[in-house]
């Protein structure tokens, strides 16, 4: 944090104010988060310093907007943290620092896996999530006013514009545009528009041993059809490895009778289901964005090159959600019948040892021993990496077979490649009623898993 940056913070605060320690929490493409250690007049605190650059707000009021609706909230009893101080200049006004919000820490666990596990029983889970619950009601009941900065924008056009912009032919995801539009889009009539957080799930909240602490995140809030929160937070992904649909911690129907019961609006079943598929669309899109800044240079990390490869589950989530569950299994792979690369480039290569999948197998084994001696930061990045090392020697031992299977479900479909069924689909010549056409979808969709996360339709 450089010294002018400091200095704003000193400001803030008032009093004598010594910098004891600062630390970087995250340095997004549009804002960054600093935890800084203070004393301010003799006693010790710690606050959390956020700074959006020029460019990077997403309305005109910049972060003064996202304080006032904070401390809203919280005048009303939902969990935020606490706003100290922000800039009171909209975005056109702010300098090269950019707009900044400074907040009260607020002690707690935030890791979505440490939360699920540090609560093994289902009473205490579901407890949990009647306080998310509650959470969300309150904040679906503020009032928006224009002082909070929040527009409403139509995600579906936006979403549609930024995978044409990748330009990367997904077929499942044309189906599940094409369904959306079909369907059009559901949520409260213009009176009723309210607050919706944007991004509600487990990762986003603080928590401790004695429940839920502060809702955090407040980048994506805007105005809508509060429906779509509690859909986000049922998604698939984030239920953090857990069975329970609701973040990982009860059913759906639980969530939504906690929330009715705490003041939320009556939750519309075919409003839930056609959030739930715009949600699991824009994760996979994001997915495909984050593959694609690390192929760019622009963000180059294992951790956004292997988020690409989890395109396949979302594809899953999708046909799950557009033809409900399938009893589809890939066809088997014995490891007699694979295909082992024994030679360099390829089986006609020149024979070396080990092969290639025995050696991937090696740095997997490694890595998986870094994972499990090094702590923080190093051991989830090894962890990433040595699931990275079995996808690739997955790919090397079932690939020519995924490949053969997927030329002949294009071949019966009448496409030469991805592209040109993408391009059907969105045309309307091949619809979700097409039995041969969510088929063969299913079987590349099921296939490509066997690769990327073997058993991940079996999951419950």
């Amino acid at each position: 944090m450089r010294p002018e940056q400091l200095a704003v913070v000193e400001r803030a605060l008032g009093g004598t104010v010594e910098v004891r320690d600062v630390r970087r929490l995250s340095a997004g493409a549009s804002r960054q988060t600093w935890r800084i250690e203070v004393t301010v007049d003799g006693v010790a605190r710690t606050v959390i310093c956020q700074r959006e650059r020029p460019g990077g707000a997403r309305s005109a009021s910049g972060l003064a907007g996202e304080a006032a609706l904070l401390s809203d909230l919280g005048d009303r009893g939902v969990p935020v943290a606490g706003v100290l101080a922000a800039d009171a200049r909209g975005v056109g006004e702010a300098d090269e620092l950019g707009s900044w919000i400074l907040l009260e820490e607020v002690p707690g666990e935030t890791i979505p896996r440490r939360i699920l596990t540090a609560r093994p029983d289902p009473s205490a889970r579901r407890d949990l999530l009647v306080e998310l619950a509650v959470a969300l009601a309150g904040i679906h009941r503020l009032e928006p006013s224009r002082r909070h900065g929040l527009v409403r924008d139509d995600q579906l056009a936006a979403y549609r514009g930024v995978l044409d912009v990748l330009g990367d032919p997904r077929p499942t995801f044309e189906l599940a545009f094409a369904w959306l539009e079909t369907h059009g889009a559901p949520g409260p009539s213009r009176g009723e528009v309210g607050v919706v957080h944007g991004d509600f799930r487990l990762g986003n909240v603080v928590v401790d041993d004695t429940g839920l602490r502060a809702v955090l995140d407040w980048e994506l809030a805007h105005l809508g059809d509060p429906v779509e929160d509690l859909a986000w937070c049922c998604l698939r992904a984030w239920r953090f490895g857990a069975a329970d649909p609701a973040a990982g911690l009860g059913s759906v129907q639980e969530f939504v009778a906690a929330y009715e019961a705490a003041g939320g609006r009556p939750v519309d079943p075919v409003a839930f289901r056609w959030w739930q598929v715009l949600g699991t669309l824009k994760w996979g899109i994001m997915c495909l964005v984050q593959a694609a800044s690390h192929q760019a240079g622009s963000g180059r990390s294992v951790e956004l090159a292997a988020i690409g490869r989890r395109v396949a589950e979302v594809e899953e989530d999708l046909l799950d959600l557009l033809d409900g569950p399938h009893w589809y299994q890939p066809e088997s792979e014995s490891p007699v019948g694979r295909t082992r690369w024994a030679g360099l480039g390829g089986a006609a290569g020149p024979a070396v040892r080990p092969p290639a999948d025995e050696l991937l197998e090696a740095v997997g084994e490694y890595l998986r021993t870094v994972r499990d001696e090094v702590p923080g930061r190093t051991g989830f990045m090894a962890r990433v990496a040595a699931n990275v090392v079995d996808q690739v020697g997955r790919e090397v031992t079932l690939g020519p077979g995924v490949a053969e299977r997927h030329r002949v479900r294009l071949d019966s479909l009448g496409v030469a490649d991805d592209a040109e069924l993408a391009a059907r689909i969105r045309a309307g010549v091949l619809t979700a009623g097409d039995r041969p056409l969510l088929d063969a979808l299913r079987g590349t969709v099921r296939d490509t898993l066997s690769v990327v996360h073997p058993g991940y339709w079996e999951a419950t």
